[in-house]
């Protein structure tokens, strides 16, 4: 049975449309996955015909799983991810178990944000950066970003935004470092110029050495704790200006040596030309592949499966259509009860499709990474600002509905609401984040400051778990056990990716 085998998955986005694909082609499709909730939520992955929990970062356990589907009969065609940060290992094993088609080097290249940096350094396309690997204290500024704040700090493995800060002060510098140095031990950290101006991102595909532009989005980032993009603009019509854009964009790629496979950049057009953001080599997850559909006629997951098979794929726009996707965020932590104007987005003009991503019981959190955008609604219209319009009245009309002070106040009115617990420490955090906390009572005596902050940690800490434990009483009286261990997980991933 001819098999497509897929490193990872996400419930929703490109990487499942891909899966999806995949089973219309007529391949049996074999997921390996490393969430156990994708396990305990079999039945809603009827196009993953097998899926195996396994360690996807151990790739003799990959090998090993392999091994056992050929001995089942199983005939692998192809191997391949769609997720980050396994299209690497997906590519090295394509090439061992089936005939890997893919640029294998240059993938490994695009997922390490330091050696992406580095390939790209005598390029004009390239922001001043450094490398901190040690001492990492505000005295380990890199010379030549001393004084010259803000400027950009970011794990070399982050993804989705979740370990990209903006460090507008030593104090906030050093702090950023001690949390990224435990979070991730051992591992350097990349220092990067802050760049100011609009940014795009740019679907491409290379097939035998040639390079394909698909598509251009203009992007919009919100910047609240992190640098979210809740908005992508299709620009379907060429100009000098995208013309530019897409020289500088293939100067980048062959820079990689990529010469077959997909990636992705994002690029910031500043005073003086272009700016490389980042280069990741697949198809943008969320409503990406969808959104290029609407506004191109292409499905590029599937195209893309082509080329790992072996066939060419078809990269020709089947229309030009003015396209939007707006994304819904929350600004407050709490537990969904509902989601209302689902219903009226659909009917609105313009709009192609409206997305819900989380479960009545889920706890939504404000955005610290891409992962934390809820919902989408992807829209057209006669130009791009019409779509931009239409999308966006649209996605205004979705409510997420969360647990309220009155609600706790109403089931527990001898504890003190658990919602503003949680908003007044998620602001603490914020500030301290940020540097605006450096206690009341600073005196030159550094033990004095660090004593003083100490106590701000453990005082956090204690009014969280104090809301948390108000949460789990509450709904251990409204719902069921299994609900309420599901909503909990949340809970304390919160807790502990604020922390």
């Amino acid at each position: 049975m001819k098999t497509i085998i897929f490193v990872g998955t996400q419930k929703s986005g490109s990487s499942r449309e891909a899966i999806r694909a995949a089973e219309n082609m007529g391949f049996y499709t074999v997921v390996f996955a490393d969430q156990p909730r994708q396990k305990e939520q079999r039945t809603e992955y009827p196009d993953v015909h097998l899926l195996i929990l396994c360690d996807l970062n151990n790739i003799d356990e990959l090998r090993n799983q392999i091994r056992n589907l050929i001995i089942r009969g199983l005939e692998i065609s192809a191997i391949i991810s769609f997720t980050d940060p396994h299209c690497y290992m997906a590519s090295l094993l394509a090439e061992e178990f089936c005939e890997g088609r893919f640029s294998t080097q240059a993938i490994g290249n695009m997922e390490d944000k330091i050696k992406s940096r580095k390939i790209i350094s005598s390029l004009p396309f390239s922001p001043s950066f450094a490398v901190l690997s040690e001492n990492l204290s505000h005295s380990s500024i890199p010379d030549m970003f001393k004084g010259k704040f803000p400027f950009i700090i970011k794990s070399p493995n982050s993804t989705g935004s979740k370990d990209v800060f903006k460090v507008t002060s030593e104090i906030q510098f050093e702090k950023l470092c001690n949390k990224l140095s435990k979070r991730y031990p051992e591992q350097p950290i990349l220092i990067e110029e802050y760049l100011d101006g609009p940014q795009y991102l740019v679907e491409v595909v290379v097939y035998k050495n040639h390079i394909h532009v698909i598509a251009i989005f203009k992007q919009e980032i919100t910047f609240q704790r992190r640098f979210i993009v809740t908005g992508y603009s299709l620009q379907p019509s060429s100009s000098a200006f995208l013309e530019e854009l897409k020289e500088a964009v293939e100067s980048i790629v062959k820079a990689f040596g990529m010469e077959m496979g997909t990636c992705h950049l994002e690029i910031r057009h500043v005073p003086g030309g272009w700016k490389l953001i980042e280069i990741n080599p697949r198809i943008s997850g969320g409503g990406m592949n969808r959104l290029i559909g609407y506004g191109l006629g292409i499905n590029l997951v599937k195209e893309t499966i082509k080329m790992a098979l072996g066939q060419e794929p078809d990269l020709q726009p089947k229309k030009l259509q003015h396209v939007f996707a707006q994304y819904v965020t929350v600004s407050r932590s709490g537990i969904l009860k509902k989601v209302t104007g689902k219903r009226k987005a659909l009917q609105f003009p313009g709009v192609l499709e409206v997305y819900i991503k989380p479960r009545k019981g889920a706890f939504l959190i404000p955005p610290l990474s891409m992962g934390n955008r809820y919902a989408y609604v992807i829209a057209e219209g006669e130009s791009e600002e019409n779509a931009k319009e239409n999308a966006k009245n649209a996605a205004s009309l979705i409510k997420f509905h969360l647990t309220t002070d009155e609600d706790i106040s109403e089931d527990n009115p001898t504890q003190e609401s658990s919602q503003t617990t949680v908003d007044a420490c998620d602001n603490n955090l914020f500030q301290q984040e940020h540097g605006q906390i450096t206690g009341e009572t600073k005196t030159d005596d550094d033990s004095n400051l660090k004593c003083c902050d100490a106590l701000k940690n453990t005082f956090g800490v204690i009014k969280r778990w104090n809301s948390i434990m108000v949460k789990m009483l509450i709904l251990l009286q409204r719902e069921s056990v299994k609900k309420t261990r599901k909503t909990m997980k949340g809970i304390m991933y919160h807790w502990l990716n604020s922390a």
